[in-house]
């Protein structure tokens, strides 16, 4: 920052000057920091008053050193001869919760509300994989832990939230414990010695489920607000890794991790125009942002505040309604698979005309794959056929990478 362009945090000036902070979610308790005029430097750089429940404190230098163009002056500075030795930078400790806390607390066999609504969503045996797969855990209390392990999969906090599991909404009502906590905010509390973080201990979030970038380095990316719809989505199409940010807000450094990979962004209904243009700031990363929720959300859609997995989920009951069963995995009527929207590219064309139908699985093979015959594929059931082609050991390694059910894959 120029000299005489100071900032600081906002003078109380009543609940307007108070809002939402970006990492808990509490209401009325983030301060803003700002300059002698009085402006806003970012939404997100401030201070939660909650220091022992949520730790939230980004500061203006910390916002300058993630983000130099923003310097007012950094057009100038770019081409200045530095006149003096440059301090050598001091790489901030990365504060981590211990592997034993998680894994204490994350087990298929014994169900938190939301597992248990997701149980009757999607079945047992798909709920206990998820959870496994993306570190579900479970409190005394029946709520859910949405933890963040980063890409090393090291657990940055963990989010607990309290559900209905007869309809899967979230309990906000903080009388019965539905306000949202943080597993960094109760170890800081601890009267365990061997629980409790020093109080040094500072809070550096991850995307939840960034862990599964590292574990499958050649599926692509969908990216939704909540973990709710995260989990949710990657029962119904397991072909793609769903990461959530948390929050509306959440859209900062932390996706510099999906640099390389080929993501498709699904806001929540009410936060499709904050996401495109947001989103198109963040240089480097080839991500765009789906419009499917905007076209197909109706008025009582958007007075509900519904997401990607809110339509889903009713889609999947009227089905059942309407057969009379008590299970099953439908589809989703004007979504299709995530690519439809043609942001995977020709991995986009279901059922178009004169296109193959194809197992998601062929299809990432034609991208994985130089010249695959579409044609000659759509009649490929087992690995022995395909190796009549010359495409089986890419198949196999695909498929294992994927965890899916093919006949005759596993043979080899």
């Amino acid at each position: 920052m120029r000299a005489g362009h100071t900032y600081s945090l906002q003078p109380y000036e009543g609940p307007g000057s108070r809002f939402t902070c970006p990492a808990c979610g509490g209401k009325r308790c983030f301060t803003r920091y700002v300059d002698e005029n009085g402006d806003c430097l970012d939404e997100a750089v401030g201070r939660c008053n909650h220091e022992s429940r949520c730790g939230y404190h980004y500061t203006p230098r910390q916002f300058f050193e993630d983000h130099p163009s923003a310097r007012p002056d950094w057009k100038e500075n770019f081409f200045r001869i530095p006149q003096q030795t440059i301090k050598k930078t001091v790489k901030k400790q990365l504060w981590t919760i211990g592997a034993d806390i998680v894994k204490s607390t994350v087990n298929p066999a014994i169900d938190s509300d939301f597992t248990a609504f997701l149980t009757g969503l999607i079945g047992r045996k798909d709920t206990a994989k998820i959870v496994k797969e993306y570190h579900i855990g479970v409190t005394k209390n029946r709520d859910v832990i949405f933890y963040q392990l980063d890409t090393e999969g090291r657990c940055r906090t963990g989010k607990i939230m309290k559900y209905d599991r007869q309809t899967g909404h979230r309990i906000k009502d903080e009388k019965v414990g539905g306000k949202i906590t943080w597993v960094h905010a109760i170890l800081k509390q601890s009267r365990d010695p061997g629980l409790r973080l020093p109080p040094s201990w500072e809070l550096t979030q991850c995307l939840f489920g960034e862990h599964l970038l590292k574990q499958y380095p050649f599926k692509p990316v969908s990216l939704v607000e909540s973990e709710k719809t995260a989990v949710i989505c990657s029962a119904f199409w397991p072909e793609y890794i769903w990461l959530a940010t948390g929050g509306k807000s959440q859209l900062n450094d932390r996706l510099q991790v999906l640099r390389g990979r080929k993501v498709v962004a699904f806001p929540d209904v009410d936060g499709f125009s904050e996401w495109k243009e947001k989103l198109s700031q963040v240089r480097g990363l080839d991500i765009v942002v789906s419009d499917v929720l905007e076209k197909e959300a109706t008025f009582e859609d958007r007075a509900s505040h519904v997401d990607i997995a809110d339509l889903l989920i009713r889609q999947q009951q009227e089905e059942r309604v309407a057969a009379g069963e008590a299970g099953g995995r439908g589809g989703f009527e004007g979504f299709g698979e995530p690519g439809k929207c043609g942001c995977f590219g020709e991995s986009g064309s279901f059922g178009e005309s004169g296109t193959p139908l194809l197992h998601p699985t062929f299809l990432k093979l034609k991208e994985m794959v130089g010249g695959c015959d579409m044609e000659l594929l759509a009649g490929v059931d087992n690995i022995k056929e395909l190796a009549d082609v010359g495409y089986w050991k890419e198949l196999a390694l695909l498929v294992n990478e994927l965890d899916l059910e093919v006949e005759g894959v596993k043979e080899f």
